[in-house]
Formats: C-alpha cells, sequence, structure tokens
C-alpha cells in the first residue's frame, strides 16, 4: 500500500476497535523560536489527505509556539494493537467556518469551558475556576454558546509519516512515507 492516509485509515479503524480510552488521543510536539519543545496530548478532530486536525485555546502555550513556529509532530502510540504513528509537518489554521462548526459540535460545558479557561496560564485556585464557569453558565443561559474569538482549530500538513509495528526481540518494522513533488514515496527504517 503506497498511500499512508489509506493506512492510517486502516489502522485508525483497528484502534478505535481495540483501545480501551481515546483511540483519537495523539501527543502534539511544539517548538518555540529559541527552539525549546514542549509536547502535550490532544485529541484528533478530523484527518483526511489535508491533514490531521485538532483544536484548542490559540492563546495557550501551544498556540503561542504554533504562532511562532507553524511545524509540528504528532504521535499516535496504541498500545492494545502494539503499533505507533509518527507524523511531522507543518501546520495552518483552519478556517473559521471550520472552527465555528467544530465548536457548535462540542457539548455546551465544553463550549463554556473555552470562555473560563485562560489556558496554560497562571490559575490562584480551583475555585477561581468554577466560579468563572458558573458565570459563563449565567451569561449564555437560554442561549446558544458562540466560539470564543481566540479559540480555532489547527491542521497539521504532513511530509513524513511513519508507521511502526512493535516486533519479538525489538525486531520492529517500521515503515515511512515522505512527501515529494510528485507525491509520496515509501521505503522502511532499521528499528
Amino acid at each position: 500500500m503506497s498511500d499512508p492516509f489509506a493506512l492510517f485509515d486502516e489502522w485508525f479503524a483497528e484502534a478505535k476497535a481495540s483501545e480501551p480510552n481515546d483511540p483519537e488521543a495523539m501527543a502534539l510536539a511544539t517548538a518555540d523560536l529559541l527552539r525549546e519543545p514542549s509536547v502535550r496530548m490532544v485529541l484528533l478532530k478530523e484527518h483526511g489527505p489535508e491533514g490531521f486536525v485538532f483544536y484548542t485555546n490559540e492563546e495557550s502555550e501551544k498556540g503561542r509556539q504554533l504562532k511562532e513556529n507553524p511545524n509540528a509532530a504528532l504521535l499516535f502510540h496504541w498500545k492494545s494493537l502494539r503499533r505507533q504513528v509518527r507524523i511531522e509537518g507543518s501546520v495552518e489554521r483552519v478556517s473559521d467556518e471550520e472552527a465555528d462548526a467544530y465548536f457548535a459540535s462540542r457539548a455546551r460545558d465544553s463550549q463554556l469551558g473555552a470562555w473560563a479557561s485562560d489556558q496554560s496560564r497562571p490559575l490562584d485556585s480551583r475555585a477561581t475556576f468554577e466560579q468563572r464557569f458558573e458565570e459563563m453558565k449565567r451569561r449564555y443561559d437560554g442561549q446558544e454558546v458562540p466560539r470564543p474569538p481566540y479559540w480555532g482549530g489547527y491542521r497539521v500538513i504532513p511530509q513524513r509519516i511513519e508507521f511502526w509495528t512493535d516486533r519479538p526481540h525489538r525486531l520492529h518494522e517500521r515503515r515511512l512515507f515522505v512527501r515529494g513533488a510528485e507525491g509520496w514515496s515509501e521505503g522502511l527504517l532499521y528499528p
């Protein structure tokens, strides 16, 4: 199979059937202008040949880093399948229309939480956050919750996708797809 997206679809479907928790969870690695790295878990919300999409507060640490350095790496680790997928590429913001549509599909409390949280900034106490959440509940009582202007999505446009399969005695299989001018090329890597 020389289409990395078809292979990802196959593996992702298997992960959804076998992973006990969050098969869409992926580690997102970013770096700032000083090349200081940072990694955290986010959730895949959409994927296809255009890229891999997640949503967040754009004023968070990851949002700031992606603004400074629009490149990222993703890692899916599906322990139940003994597989990993590594993705590296450039990052672009999704359109406001895409972000609006996804935000509207979220649970109401998640929407309210996006307004209540100053994500990644210092918090003096949990009570402060809970109070802000209650204020948002009152503010939007009886009406739709709009997407905050600082909340949106990012698409990682892959240049490299590696599919890793665990094998006995650390004789793992590593299939690497690299995007070139003519499309995707496939090769193997030593474990």
